[in-house]
């Protein structure tokens, strides 16, 4: 189905993603030996991504309603090629730093919108699983960057310029695409709309099918036009929705993965690997793990639901990050082995749940009126804290330890179980438009989807 192909092509979006975030981690003892960089320096050059997605989420949040879905992923496509031939070229910290900021500008808008743009082309029943083809693709770039740093291992800019190669596919794609069903309704072009649902359902523009779908969408767009204020936002509709989307990023950023992502390397060498070949193929494994948890997190998504995920994925990185913690205040050589085997536990859970789940619920639970200011907010929050993560991370490993740190990280995961049980609904199966009915009847959001089946829950509580 033409479904497939349009989440695959916004989907490289999520391998830039990863590819851009990971390949650092193959440089840096290139870059520490040509510039002489500070552990400060490091830490800014490393941030400059999470810091530049910051306010490229934030712009992003008003430009996807004004300029639509696909210019703005056209737009993301060309900052990626410029920003990976700015690194590639960089004559310093200093401009390798601005290029990572240009990176990580493109990252905060494609973070955006290529969820956002997968979401509003799915069906209901597999939109939980085709919004996780962008994490899946996030982890395939994150493994991707590793495997450029082992094979290119004396050369930092061939790793940096290969990042332009993705940012043409992306754009390459992107210019054959048609913008998404409920955007083209939402803005009057209601023929391309039907022409869109039916491109996407694989079906002739005559079929009934097309009629029922359109009229749901138009409906909610009629309803939601000269909505959209920061202030409806915060309002009591769409106030449990932010809190779903926006909490879910704190956690999972403050559960540390990108510490790891990042540092990956580092964490082995204090874990007792020796030289960094060994850190880095050691690495190379932790991302094939992350790639396939995170095919089984796709199997698993739209089968048992995302609050049973969830609540599985925070148990199990609790769990595992406390046997790093363990491990790493231990000198013992079998407390190594513990230490090790909790990584490779974490990033499995991480990936098969935390990692996907939030950019799938973020492209759900907002309102069509103020989905592009929420999923901005939220992608704010992920992109703020994944800067203070990563930014503190050498700084807490110095003064704390390794120990200290992912005790830290241990403990928000398990606060995360409870923030999961109190306030995420569950959207598996429920229509966009079925989820802001729902929101809109004041029953508390986490009662979505649990007394029916997910198909008929939001419209039965709408009725009430």
């Amino acid at each position: 189905m033409m479904i497939y192909f349009v989440a695959a092509v916004a989907g490289v979006a999520g391998f830039l993603f990863g590819f851009d975030e990971g390949v650092i981690a193959g440089a840096l003892h290139l870059l520490r030996a040509q510039f002489d960089i500070t552990s400060t320096q490091e830490g800014v050059m490393t941030a400059a991504v999470p810091f530049g997605a910051l306010f490229g989420a934030l712009a992003a949040g008003r430009a996807v309603e004004r300029f639509g879905r696909r210019r703005m992923l056209l737009f993301a496509a060309l900052l990626f090629v410029i920003g990976a031939a700015l690194a590639s070229a960089a004559l310093g910290a200093v401009m390798l730093t601005l290029a990572r900021l240009v990176l990580g500008f493109a990252i905060g808008v494609a973070g955006l919108v290529a969820p956002l743009y997968i979401s509003e082309s799915s069906p209901a029943d597999k939109r939980g699983m085709l919004v996780s083809i962008y994490q899946l693709a996030i982890t395939l770039g994150i493994l991707g960057a590793y495997l450029v740093g082992y094979a290119f291992d004396d050369s930092w800019r061939t790793m940096f310029a290969i990042g332009m190669i993705p940012g043409i596919v992306l754009f390459a794609g992107m210019a054959v695409l048609r913008d998404t069903p409920r955007y083209l309704a939402m803005t009057g072009r209601r023929d391309e709309a039907r022409k869109a649902i039916a491109s996407l359902r694989g079906i002739r523009t005559d079929d009934p099918r097309i009629e029922t779908e359109f009229a749901e969408m138009v409906e909610t767009a009629d309803a939601d036009r000269g909505h959209g204020s920061w202030s409806e936002l915060f309002g009591k509709v769409a106030r449990p929705a932010l809190v779903v989307a926006i909490g879910l990023f704190f956690l999972q950023q403050l559960s540390g993965i990108n510490a790891v992502i990042y540092y990956a390397p580092s964490v082995f060498d204090e874990a007792g690997f020796g030289d960094s070949s060994t850190q880095i193929l050691a690495t190379v494994g932790v991302g094939t793990v992350n790639v396939l948890m995170t095919l089984v997190g796709m199997a698993l998504i739209d089968r048992i639901g995302r609050r049973k995920l969830l609540l599985a994925g925070f148990l199990v990185t609790a769990l595992s990050l406390a046997m790093i913690a363990i491990g790493a205040a231990t000198d013992a050589q079998a407390m190594d082995v513990v230490a090790f085997v909790g990584l490779v536990l974490y990033i499995g859970a991480f990936a098969a749940s935390i990692g996907p789940l939030p950019w799938v619920m973020m492209s759900e639970v907002f309102p069509l009126s103020v989905r592009g200011r929420g999923m901005s907010l939220a992608s704010i929050t992920n992109w703020g804290f994944n800067f203070l993560v990563v930014f503190s991370f050498p700084i807490l490993l110095n003064h704390i330890g390794l120990a200290g740190v992912f005790g830290i990280y241990a403990f928000i995961c398990a606060i995360g179980i409870i923030f999961t049980f109190r306030y995420v609904p569950e959207t598996n199966g429920i229509l966009l438009e079925d989820i802001e009915a729902f929101l809109r009847t004041g029953r508390p959001f986490r009662q979505l989807g649990m007394a029916t089946g997910p198909a008929t829950a939001a419209a039965k509580g709408a009725a009430e």
